[in-house]
């Protein structure tokens, strides 16, 4: 069968291409990629190549194709696996596969196997793994963004505290705690404030800070009064930027400090403040991953030592995070359509991948059957002053709150233009 794919081939070297995908062995499984959101690990990897730790020395000769948060429809299905799944199902992937030890993964390390593609072949470790997931749901966004939340399920489960007098450790945030969420209104501090405010595990108050004012706003816009109060958890949206914060994101707790802090930017100011937040026995989440092999920040080891101050990073999610992501979408308790500022066709990968840091707002919603450039929610209102595609999805989002929603995914897949 033809595919169209994103490959890659060297540091920053990403290629759309048309190709033919081999037929699928007894253990494999034919799909058909319909959303794939773009994440800063696929940034990552386009810019370092082979120096990944995913990805494989050969991709010169041999390329991989990118992507990893894709959810789509099953094609066809191997001998193995015909009692397990079933031709026209939806699907969802947890890319990170953890198969014998080993790092592979779609969108990283499999010549056959990516999100950003029309159409793949996933691979026999995913059904090993329990990795490829059946997606019950009337959109397939969800399906994409179901990775990203799984990251952030992970987070605050893999977060812990000690219990005076043993040397046994409580797994999860602090319930009815202070949490603080640094940088927190980019897409995935979005998430986590939704997955914060839901979870069974709640902490008692919520202060997000970040030191832009534009994106503050569209948080509180999003998480409202009401949002919070329906939760019974107090939420505070704090600017950094100004003198004297800090002493003022203790003074709300207080004096006591922040039992649990997620670090949202690789910033080295933003870590060493959630560092002096902390309370005793506070656990600092680094969940931003850098770039930079040599990254690194100062961390008071007075406070480790006789705060029982302790610090926890987490990178990606398993597959059960991703079973409660889905969950609790299909539940309505989370929405992470929070994350999603963009929208474009497979044709907008490349460059889109390769300048993602420098494209401001949220997630990049990828639909890997259609022809569009990377496009801004917030403009579709004026594109459709002269374009009539656009102004009814301008109408559409208007709905929700300028969000994308399953209504908009419907209308762009039955009237844009093929890829």
């Amino acid at each position: 069968m033809k595919t169209k794919a994103v490959r890659i081939y060297g540091k920053g070297d990403l290629r759309l291409e048309d190709f033919e995908l081999p037929p699928i062995k007894d253990d494999e499984i034919l799909v058909k990629v319909v959303s794939d959101s773009i994440c800063m690990s696929s940034y990552k990897a386009a810019k370092q190549g082979s120096d990944h730790k995913r990805v494989p020395n050969d991709i010169a000769e041999n390329p991989t194709i990118v992507g990893h948060e894709f959810c789509g429809e099953i094609v066809e299905v191997g001998n193995k696996w015909q009692s397990d799944f079933n031709e026209g199902e939806k699907f969802s992937i947890q890319p990170a596969f953890n198969y014998k030890g080993s790092l592979e993964a779609p969108g990283y390390s499999f010549r056959f196997c990516g999100g950003d593609s029309t159409y793949c072949i996933i691979p026999h470790e995913a059904m090993e793994t329990g990795s490829l997931l059946k997606f019950d749901s009337d959109t397939y966004f969800f399906g994409s963004l179901a990775e990203p939340m799984s990251c952030i399920v992970g987070a605050f489960h893999a977060s812990y505290h000690t219990t005076q007098g043993s040397y046994v450790h409580e797994m999860g945030i602090v319930e009815g705690g202070n949490m603080a969420i640094l940088a927190g209104v980019g897409p995935m501090g979005l998430g986590a404030i939704d997955y914060a405010l839901h979870c069974d595990r709640k902490p008692g108050m919520i202060v997000v800070t970040d030191i832009d004012d534009a994106r503050l706003k569209r948080a509180e816009s999003i998480f409202t009064a009401d949002v919070a109060k329906a939760a019974r958890v107090k939420l505070h949206f704090v600017n950094t930027r100004a003198e004297g914060s800090e002493a003022k994101l203790m003074e709300m707790t207080g004096g006591h400090g922040f039992d649990d802090v997620l670090i949202m930017a690789p910033v080295k100011p933003v870590i060493e403040q959630g560092d002096r937040i902390l309370a005793r026995d506070g656990c600092l989440n680094f969940f931003a991953g850098p770039t930079d092999t040599t990254f690194s920040a100062n961390f008071n080891f007075y406070n480790v030592h006789y705060g029982a101050t302790h610090i926890v990073g987490t990178s990606g999610g398993n597959t059960d995070d991703m079973k409660e992501s889905l969950d609790m979408m299909s539940n309505g308790l989370i929405n992470p359509t929070t994350m999603i500022t963009h929208v474009g066709g497979l044709d907008s990968v490349v460059e889109t991948t390769l300048h993602l840091p420098e494209i401001p707002g949220g997630k990049k919603l990828i639909y890997t059957h259609i022809s569009m450039p990377l496009t801004a929610i917030n403009d579709f209102e004026e594109l459709g002053k002269t374009d009539e595609f656009f102004k009814v999805l301008a109408e559409m989002v208007a709905k929700t709150n300028g969000l994308w929603n399953a209504e908009a995914e419907a209308y762009l897949l039955s009237h844009q233009k093929q890829g």
